[in-house]
């Protein structure tokens, strides 16, 4: 019977033998002892191609350089002031469901996108596509116009009576009316019931921009379209 001290030296020496024929058949006999490996999952060129990512993100804009908000990406938008990814993100998706902006008149649907950013973003802002088309309404509809707006498809059966000459009272308008006019969708058309029905009427057109997703350009658009008596 061996004493104590040596059994316990042999099951050390075992373990070590054991550990070096486990680390031969997982590593090769070529690679030192301690050689980290890189996991084999990981793709070729990751780090730098999110060290590049970031840095397009920050680069601030030069002098004169514009966006294309009808085809720039993410990371491109966010470069633009007061506009970080998220909002980056919020506008490709809001381009990608309803087509191209055209103009700041449609960037101003986006939601969350205000008079203010709409001033702060002007100047570094360029539009390749073309402006969007106006909504047309469901069921019975007749195209109409003036010499002073666009053509408007209006529902005959929900409007006739309260369209005169094709002018929209947004105090008195559907949500249905108002969707008819340019640049206004279901959802914009909603909160402005919406907010009317909270505030109380709109003392004038321009008293619109109180509505989130209105702004200046939004007002000068709808022109003589709309009026609030």
């Amino acid at each position: 019977m061996l004493p104590p001290e040596h059994r316990a030296l042999l099951v050390l020496l075992s373990l070590a033998v054991a550990g070096q024929f486990v680390r031969h058949l997982a590593t090769g006999a070529a690679d030192p002892p301690g050689q980290i490996q890189l996991l084999a999952t990981l793709p070729a060129g990751s780090p730098s191609a999110q060290r590049d990512s970031a840095m397009s993100q920050g680069r601030p804009l030069a002098a004169g350089e514009r966006i294309d908000a009808d085809v720039a990406a993410a990371p491109d938008l966010a470069r633009l002031p007061r506009v970080g990814l998220a909002m980056a993100k919020v506008i490709v998706a809001h381009r990608d469901t309803h087509g191209a902006f055209g103009s700041l008149a449609g960037l101003d649907q986006v939601p969350g996108i205000g008079p203010g950013l709409l001033r702060a973003l002007g100047p570094h802002l360029s539009f390749s596509g073309s402006t969007r088309p106006e909504p047309a309404l469901m069921g019975s509809s007749a195209v109409v116009g003036t010499a002073f707006a666009p053509r408007l498809t209006v529902n005959v059966a929900a409007a006739r009576a309260e369209l005169p000459d094709t002018v929209v009272n947004v105090n008195r308008a559907t949500t249905v009316q108002l969707e008819g006019l340019p640049g206004i969708g279901p959802s914009l058309a909603r909160r402005i019931v919406a907010d009317r029905e909270a505030r109380g009427p709109f003392a004038t057109v321009a008293a619109l921009d109180r509505v989130p997703g209105i702004g200046p350009a939004l007002v000068a658009r709808l022109g003589r379209l709309v009026t609030a008596p």
